[in-house]
């Protein structure tokens, strides 16, 4: 992929039967290869009663098991490995923030896969040759910064490795290197488009045109919340580090309805969170991966526990995934109700009065369990009698729409903890 005379890769608009038949090809070479190399999956196979040479049609992947992040921490670190360790030309590994860290490593191919793929997915943006890249991305052991630098350079691109935090630095740098594409966490976007009102600064008129925000699930009302703040087409980007990094799928900056997922390398499917079985396209569940080409670190129906659906392509041949929109494991039941924090987020976007950052804080009293939704005015002084209308309004809303009763902590602006990365949306006070 030659920076020099990039555009669409052939696979991209190549017709859906060739795309299939590569996919079949390479998926046969990569359950082969996860069976001859890795012992878990060899283990795995043979305990379902399967043999990569039952793959006869792509259909036939519903028959082997599905990896999930315990296989991962069981095999730490390096059990996972389909080659030597000295063949490695990278390790990553997961922040472990919920658990032992997963460790994923890569060859020197796998490298190059994934800056193809990243770039593809900011040509998709509408990045091109020459532009400047701000990468607010943490870098180290996390995928995204190391990630996103690569396929911005593999595009041809100028990159400023900023990493995360130090929110003033980042305005100043925006400010002074005038990069026309951010690639950050929308969360700390927003954290960003505080610290330029800080300053007195007006962030409609930066030099950035295109953010690319992905590591958490943020919604269409939050991408029209960016626009407006930055004047920019805010874009979505996926990828989670036991799949590639950033990069498995990437929006279109003339469409921005669902992401493209490159699928001449990432397998995707979508099963029933509860009972496993594979859904058709167009209905909603888990979205569940297996990589095609990774040399390094195959992997075979990893369950990524994210929810969405998988639609038609448009101006690509490949399908895209809708936005994330949750995740089977951050889903909290309340009192019976399944809530995701991207639902109480679309509520709280419709008062232009409240920010847009919040929390979702649990507590259990008297065997019963308790929502409060902390969230800021975007005033720093409001009337008593306001807030109780946005706090009346809000609850309201909440239990109209969501169907929980919730409690309303309304803070001043600033008042709810900031993330330089993934923001922290749930804190889970109960004692179990």
């Amino acid at each position: 992929m030659n920076h020099k005379s990039i555009n669409l890769h052939p696979v991209e608009t190549a017709s859906r039967d060739e795309l299939s038949a590569l996919q079949l090809e390479r998926m046969r070479g990569s359950l082969k290869n996860a069976y001859d190399n890795v012992p878990h999956y060899r283990k795995a196979f043979e305990e379902n009663g399967v043999h990569p040479d039952d793959l006869i049609n792509l259909s036939d992947l519903a028959k082997f098991p599905f990896t999930v992040k315990n296989d991962l921490r069981a095999n730490y670190p390096f059990g996972m490995f389909a080659v030597p360790r000295e063949k490695l030309a990278r390790i990553h590994a997961s922040s472990g923030t919920t658990g032992q860290p997963t460790v994923v490593g890569y060859t020197i191919n796998d490298v190059e896969m994934w800056a193809e793929v990243m770039a593809r997915s900011i040509w998709a943006a509408g990045g091109r040759p020459g532009d400047i890249v701000h990468v607010a991305y943490g870098y180290g052991l996390f995928t995204g910064g190391l990630g996103a630098h690569y396929g911005a350079e593999k595009l041809g691109c100028t990159v400023i490795p900023v990493s995360g935090g130090m929110t003033e630095r980042q305005v100043l740098l925006i400010q002074d290197f005038k990069p026309d594409i951010m690639m950050v966490t929308p969360s700390y976007l927003l954290a960003v488009a505080d610290e330029f009102e800080e300053q007195g600064l007006d962030s409609r008129k930066c030099s950035l045109r295109i953010g690319m925000f992905g590591a958490e699930p943020w919604t269409n009302s939050m991408r029209k919340e960016i626009e407006e703040k930055f004047n920019l087409d805010a874009v979505d980007l996926y990828g989670l580090s036991e799949i590639i990094g950033p990069g498995v799928s990437g929006e279109c900056f003339r469409e921005k309805d669902g992401l493209y997922v490159w699928e001449d390398h990432f397998y995707p499917e979508i099963i029933n969170p509860e009972t496993g079985e594979v859904l058709p396209d167009g209905e909603q569940g888990e979205l569940v991966f297996t990589s095609l080409t990774k040399e390094a670190f195959p992997i075979i129906r990893y369950r990524t526990r994210d929810l969405t659906r998988l639609l038609a392509g448009g101006n690509r041949t490949m399908r895209k995934m809708e936005k994330i929109t949750g995740r089977s494991d951050d889903m909290m039941i309340i009192r019976g109700v399944n809530v995701f924090p991207t639902q109480v987020e679309e509520i709280i976007l419709t008062d232009d009065r409240l920010s847009p950052n919040f929390q979702l804080e649990l507590t259990r009293e008297d065997r019963l369990d308790e929502m409060t939704v902390l969230v800021e005015t975007r005033a720093v002084d409001v009337p008593e009698k306001t807030q109780n209308e946005i706090a009346d309004n809000l609850r309201q809303q909440i239990k109209n729409r969501i169907g929980v009763t919730t409690r309303i902590n309304l803070l001043a602006a600033g008042g709810v903890e900031r993330s330089m990365g993934k923001a922290k949306r749930i804190v889970d006070k109960r004692t179990q």
